[in-house]
């Protein structure tokens, strides 16, 4: 028997997820989390054998919630399973001490590979993730969004997108205030000064989801 705990704050996503995983991996019992406080209470409640988490999650987000569990339960694996694709948050996941990483719309088969990958200590990335990876080792120089924080970059991704702070402050459970200083934080580790500059960056490095 594998337990498996499910970290996603959309509930249809996690039905579904939980729906393939109890299909394809008999006798399989899947905990769920809405968020990365709820996932950090079952894994300090009961005994898991992977973690599946998003990146994207209210309040605490899922490469912080990854950092936690590397700090807590250095032993339990955890895969990210994201809509967004490798180029944008492979590195940084894998970083964060994640042993894989997925996109959503991945086969039900790949679901189940990563996760008895993860389960053995594997390292599982998809071909995409794979290609990314090796692309990253053969750079000698790092990019300027690199020096960001994990925070700091994805507000970077939501103001190149077009998003408003209010808008990012619903989308992420922050303040607007909150928003706002990481906004000032972006800038200046970029050496710009305006939000259009940012949009352009990030379109101009391939930050955004197509």
């Amino acid at each position: 028997m594998i337990r498996i705990l499910l970290v996603d704050d959309h509930p249809v996503v996690r039905h579904g997820i939980r729906t393939i995983l109890m299909d394809r991996l008999k006798g399989s019992v899947v905990g769920e989390a809405s968020d990365a406080e709820g996932a950090l209470a079952q894994v300090n409640a009961s005994q898991w054998d992977v973690v599946i988490a998003d990146i994207s999650l209210p309040g605490m987000s899922g490469i912080d919630l990854i950092k936690q569990l590397h700090r807590v339960k250095p032993g339990l694996p955890t895969l990210v399973v994201s809509m967004h694709p490798a180029a944008q948050f492979a590195r940084r996941a894998l970083g964060a001490g994640a042993i894989g990483y997925l996109t959503k719309d991945s086969s039900p088969e790949e679901f189940v590979k990563a996760i008895e990958d993860a389960r053995r200590g594997r390292r599982y990335l998809g071909r995409d993730a794979g290609d990314v990876l090796l692309n990253w080792t053969a750079k000698s120089i790092a990019t300027p969004h690199d020096s960001l924080s994990d925070r700091e970059y994805q507000v970077l991704r939501l103001l190149g997108s077009g998003q408003t702070a209010s808008d990012i402050a619903r989308d992420l459970g922050l303040s607007v205030k909150t928003v706002s200083t990481y906004r000032t934080r972006v800038l200046e580790k970029l050496g710009m000064r305006t939000s259009a500059e940012l949009m352009r960056y990030a379109i101009e490095n391939g930050l955004l989801d197509s």
